[in-house]
């Protein structure tokens, strides 16, 4: 079974800078809105960033301004560049596609939907 997966965090002090990767486990055919979320201790799952297959984008606002997300169509990749970090940042970051066409030769093309990664964790220092 296919899933994401996220790569790119780490420790970073306060105003520093990460950039989260979310990318398929193996090659699909496609892939439609992608989404990151965090979850910090203790808290609830929040939507942090998300970007349609054609472009568009929104944020929460609490990162809009220092947080941007792109994606890589052809690579079928997401990216959330996060700038000025805050302590409050702190969470582990979890990507999420809504749709996906996937492929192999014994099954042919399948749809599969609300697909999520691992998680990855992010810690910034004050």
């Amino acid at each position: 079974q296919v899933q994401l997966v996220e790569s790119g965090g780490g420790l970073v002090q306060a105003g520093g800078s990460l950039r989260l990767s979310c990318a398929p486990s193996r090659s699909i055919l496609n892939i439609n809105t992608i989404t990151w979320y965090r979850q910090a201790p203790g808290k609830q799952r929040e939507l942090v960033a998300g970007i349609t297959f054609g472009g568009d984008t929104n944020y929460l606002d609490s990162v809009k301004g220092r947080f941007t997300i792109s994606r890589d169509n052809a690579k079928k990749t997401a990216y959330l560049q996060m700038n000025s970090l805050k302590p409050e940042d702190t969470a582990v970051y979890y990507c999420n596609a809504d749709w996906m066409l996937t492929y192999d030769q014994a099954m042919g093309a399948k749809e599969v939907f609300d697909i999520w990664g691992q998680g990855t964790q992010v810690t910034v220092s004050s």
